[in-house]
């Protein structure tokens, strides 16, 4: 084995590969980089005055990135075969764990929600880890839709809806929708029937209603980002220190570094709220450039589904796009006050382990898509 292929930056490789694998490949890196000085700052300060340590996050975000890097490239060199032979045994290991999060009191739970679990030393969110698994299985299952009998399509279909129930219980109304999504465009992009997609939209808004019912606290961030002014100090503090921020940065931004609102004003600002320190810090000229970079990694992933020939890449593709930008609008929607308060992580910015793994997981398989979507043009070509 070629041991330069451990390091992703420098696979020599890269140069063999098609240019849609390759756009995507340093749009994932350059996305992934300024995340990192973003993290560096919005967390510097919660890590001096809770662990007595400036760089005990970021440290520990380097050491989930070199372990989802060495994912990433193990995927990006493996057929697509591979990751979808074994997708289904994962995905229900992981649900295994979704579910002893929040039946068994195994969970931790933090700020009112039951969502990581430890393994030995280690904090996971098999929330986050199951996003890559729910895109690989949707796409197997709807791209393949028609040769599976019925019994297995129903079986399916009832794991899909345990695994967003098993999240909604944590409770986590925003995760939920976004898988609930996720799936959903798999389908559409499949071809299902439209009596099939429209009763599950339906039903996946009567879940949701639900669920609202059931939870004031989600009822309370509904209507709070409608005037989160009336309840400053209250269920609009989020959003209100949030919104302070992103004006503080003016046009151009107070400089790198130099937010205020991260000093124990901003809640949760390395996680849920980091957007609102990156713009802070870079203005509303960078936070276009960031929404550039989001949109332009829709497009790609878009256009690398549209020239994949086989239909289950394609739904890949799909899945894989879908998630990191919906994710991605979302975080930054919700930090911008022009969606309801939730915890979405922002990809490739936000602190967190297992959301790394996912992101760069969903990336490397947007990039095998492409990869092998221009060989098999290539093997056509000389046949």
């Amino acid at each position: 084995m070629n041991l330069r292929l451990l390091f992703p930056l420098f696979d020599p490789t890269v140069k063999d590969w098609s240019l849609t694998a390759r756009l995507m490949r340093w749009l994932t890196f350059l996305w992934l980089a300024i995340g990192m000085f973003v993290l560096f700052s919005a967390s510097y300060y919660h890590g001096e005055v809770e662990k007595k340590d400036g760089l005990f996050y970021f440290n520990r975000q380097l050491v989930a990135i070199v372990i989802s890097l060495f994912i990433f490239n193990a995927i990006v060199h493996s057929p697509l075969r591979k990751p979808l032979k074994v997708s289904h045994w994962i995905l229900l290991g992981i649900l295994v764990l979704l579910l002893l999060t929040v039946l068994t009191g195994m969970g931790q739970n933090t700020m009112g929600a039951t969502r990581w679990i430890a393994i030995g030393p280690v904090q996971i969110q098999p929330s986050e880890l199951i996003k890559p698994f729910l895109v690989l299985q949707g796409a197997k299952l709807f791209g393949r839709w028609e040769q599976y009998p019925t019994k297995v399509r129903v079986t399916w279909l009832v794991v899909f809806a345990i695994v967003l129930l098993a999240i909604l219980k944590q409770p986590n109304l925003s995760t939920t929708s976004l898988c609930g999504i996720g799936l959903w465009s798999i389908a559409f992009a499949a071809g299902l029937p439209l009596r099939y997609l429209t009763g599950t939209a339906i039903g996946g808004g009567m879940v949701a209603g639900m669920s609202l019912m059931m939870h004031s606290y989600q009822r309370s961030r509904m209507l709070s980002f409608l005037n989160p002014w009336l309840d400053e100090r209250g269920d609009g503090f989020q959003l209100v220190q949030s919104l302070l921020a992103i004006g503080s940065g003016g046009l151009s931004g107070r400089g790198f570094g130099l937010s205020n609102q991260k000093l124990d004003y901003l809640p949760i600002q390395d996680t849920d709220f980091i957007f609102s320190v990156f713009a802070e810090e870079f203005g509303l000229l960078g936070s276009l450039l960031l929404l550039v970079l989001v949109m332009s990694y829709a497009t790609l992933g878009l256009l690398i589904a549209r020239r994949a020939h086989h239909p289950v890449h394609r739904l890949i593709a799909v899945g894989a796009t879908t998630f990191i930008v919906l994710q991605s609008l979302f975080n930054i929607g919700v930090a911008a006050g022009t969606l309801p308060t939730t915890g979405l992580p922002l990809p490739m910015f936000s602190y967190g382990g297992s959301s790394m793994v996912a992101s760069l997981i969903q990336s490397a398989l947007l990039i095998r898509v492409a990869r092998e979507s221009a060989e098999a043009k290539v093997i056509k070509i000389r046949g």
